[in-house]
């Protein structure tokens, strides 16, 4: 039939529609209801706020129009925002949450409303998107480009019902960092820049599957590759990695402990194989969020690998997706995407460690495959309350401590056999007793000691009960078995950047300050970005090794970074005993005096052999 006469446009389409919505409604069909009619009214608010015109209802969906593409994409981004917002307080099983399909398309337009392929497409594009999420189309992506802070992940090209040609599908990605990427295959406009790389990819995969490897596949365009000399720090001579904090495209910020205890586990499993250099959590970790470039990472951490990817938790499914870049080439030597029960998690996780090493060419020791392989739990209701414990543990504060200890104890009672929760739990104690967050150090000792002891007998090598096996000794001033259980702990973790750190103040206090040096510089090595008590301990070294100038510069740099508070009034003491040290009396009272200030409580029966020292500068007992 001749569609001649008949009046057509090209329109911006927006389709969205509940998901699993027959589910809701016979859990609860009237709570449903409401939550659905308040939801509506959301959506038709923020369409109407962006010049759009809902075309009608049916039932649980809504088909609108925009004159703009960029605008219809902004306003379904904007949608699937607030209703994550919405849906933050609810229970999974009383969440509505929405698909949406974007399509840029020429439609029939009869009595005020829209037909044909133009609107059937972007129903299909709903139909594909996950649960909180958005799916367009080749043509969106191709319009819209990087004029909205989002990503788009391919996703293949999709037969679906009653559309005669497969429809290139592309996801909306969300995190921040994603602005502007398309991650997977490029739209037409780009094919002649990137059909060698393609080619290439097409024979490594070739390669891959008949010689029985790891299979790249690339979901991700290639990036520009930067160069050794633009780099922060000297590259390792060997492998060297840094693993950015996956991005949590659930829609749900209480989903955030989940997707960084993945990259957690991968950091973790990473750290125990001898011939990588592994960039520890706390500086990867300082990207989190934030929309930054692998070449910027690569050279600011002076690695050659960065592995990303992103986690999608939603009900019993996840989905995870990774890629491993080559920073110095810009190529991608590995990446892959898994949609998995949640119950294969254990087992996933393994699957990724080992084809990054495998993708680095790296041949584990039988100890080590032991020891990345190593499972502390099978209990994926006790992993999750470590994992949401751990969140917590690293704010390093009294509440967050307090908060930390209760869910590693809910792990435990989840799994009594879980050494990792017992370790970190003896940790929150020792932090009471180190910090003065309890009332009674002493016993927060003996119940880090005892659940130390209960972590080790349920696994002997695990480097955080020897880390912790160390600090205990060091605050009862047993030096040498501090150092012997320091030691131990980065044998079994060679790329631990807290455990190595602890091993150095281990050494230092056992008389041995070069060795302290020479760790610490390792660690600040392993982590750019550490922790400021790094250097206030560097410092005190180089003061016992009589390099005082360094002394000095490394007691500056930590009062640039924490001027205030006891840690502080300590680097002032350390600058009062260099000066000293110089025969510069007075600028040592002036020191002294500074601490004071900064707290007023420090007295100079804390400070062991300087004791005489200090009290002659001024420090009060």
């Amino acid at each position: 039939m001749s569609d001649e006469g008949l009046n057509r446009k090209l329109a911006a389409i927006l389709y969205a529609d509940v998901a699993g919505y027959s589910r809701l409604t016979g859990t609860d069909e009237e709570g449903t209801h409401k939550t659905l009619s308040a939801y509506l009214d959301a959506i038709s608010t923020l369409i109407a706020g962006h010049g759009g015109r809902v075309l009608h209802y049916a039932g649980d969906a809504v088909l609108a129009e925009f004159a703009s593409i960029v605008v219809a994409v902004r306003c379904s981004v904007e949608v699937q925002r607030d209703l994550a917002a919405r849906n933050e307080g609810l229970a999974d099983d009383r969440k509505v949450e929405f698909r949406i399909g974007v399509n840029l398309g020429d439609v029939i337009v009869d009595r005020d409303e829209l037909y044909g392929d133009g609107v059937n497409v972007a129903a299909r594009l709903e139909g594909l998107a996950e649960p909180g999420g958005i799916c367009v189309s080749r043509k969106v992506v191709d319009e819209v480009g990087d004029k909205l802070d989002v990503g788009y992940a391919f996703q293949g090209e999709q037969s679906v019902k009653n559309i005669e040609r497969p429809i290139p599908v592309y996801r909306v990605v969300l995190a921040p960092r994603a602005a502007g990427q398309i991650i997977g295959e490029r739209p037409p406009g780009h094919a002649a820049r990137t059909r060698p790389a393609l080619m290439a990819a097409a024979a490594v995969v070739l390669v891959a599957v008949m010689g029985g490897v790891v299979v790249w596949r690339p979901w991700s365009a290639d990036v520009e590759p930067v160069s050794v000399e633009h780099m922060a720090f000297p590259l390792p001579d060997k492998p060297s990695i840094a693993v950015l904090p996956f991005d949590n495209l659930s829609g749900d910020s209480g989903q955030e402990y989940f997707s960084d205890g993945i990259t957690e586990t991968i950091i973790t499993a990473l750290s125990k194989v001898s011939s990588l250099f592994v960039i520890a959590r706390n500086s990867t970790f300082s990207y989190k969020g934030k929309p930054v470039k692998v070449q910027k990472v690569a050279a600011d951490l002076g690695v050659r690998f960065v592995l990303e990817g992103s986690v999608q938790k939603s009900g019993d499914t996840v989905r995870i997706h990774a890629q491993l870049i080559d920073a110095l080439s810009g190529n991608h030597l590995w990446g892959e995407h898994y949609d998995r029960q949640i119950t294969d998690l254990f087992a996933l996780q393994d699957e990724i460690t080992v084809n990054i090493v495998t993708a680095l060419q790296i041949e584990l020791t039988v100890g080590e495959q032991m020891r990345v392989h190593r499972r502390h739990t099978r209990s994926l209701e006790a992993w999750n309350l470590l994992a949401e414990g751990v969140a917590h543990f690293y704010r390093r504060n009294k509440s967050d401590n307090a908060r930390a200890r209760q869910l590693f104890n809910q792990a435990i009672e989840a799994d009594r056999g879980y050494a990792l929760a017992f370790a970190l739990l003896a940790w929150t104690h020792w932090f009471d007793a180190q910090f003065g967050w309890g009332d009674r150090p002493d016993i927060s000792i003996e119940r880090a000691t005892f659940l130390a002891e209960k972590a080790q007998a349920l696994d002997d090598e695990l480097p955080d009960v020897y880390a912790l096996k160390g600090a205990v000794h060091l605050y009862r001033k047993e030096y040498k078995a501090a150092v012997a259980s320091g030691e131990k702990a980065v044998a079994l973790s060679p790329n631990h950047a807290n455990n190595t750190a602890l091993l150095a103040l281990f050494l230092h206090h056992a008389g041995q300050p070069q060795e302290a040096i020479r760790k610490m510089k390792k660690v600040m090595r392993l982590s750019p970005y550490y922790p400021a008590w790094f250097l206030e301990e560097l410092g005190f070294a180089y003061l016992d090794a009589k390099e005082t100038e360094k002394a000095l510069a490394a007691f500056a740099k930590f009062l640039e970074r924490e001027p205030s508070g006891t840690h502080a009034a300590h680097a002032h003491i350390g600058q009062a005993l260099v000066h000293h040290a110089l025969g510069r009396d007075d600028a040592a009272r002036a020191a002294v005096a500074k601490a004071v200030d900064t707290d007023p409580e420090i007295s100079a029966t804390g400070f062991g052999r300087d004791v005489s020292t200090l009290r002659r500068l001024g420090l009060p007992d």
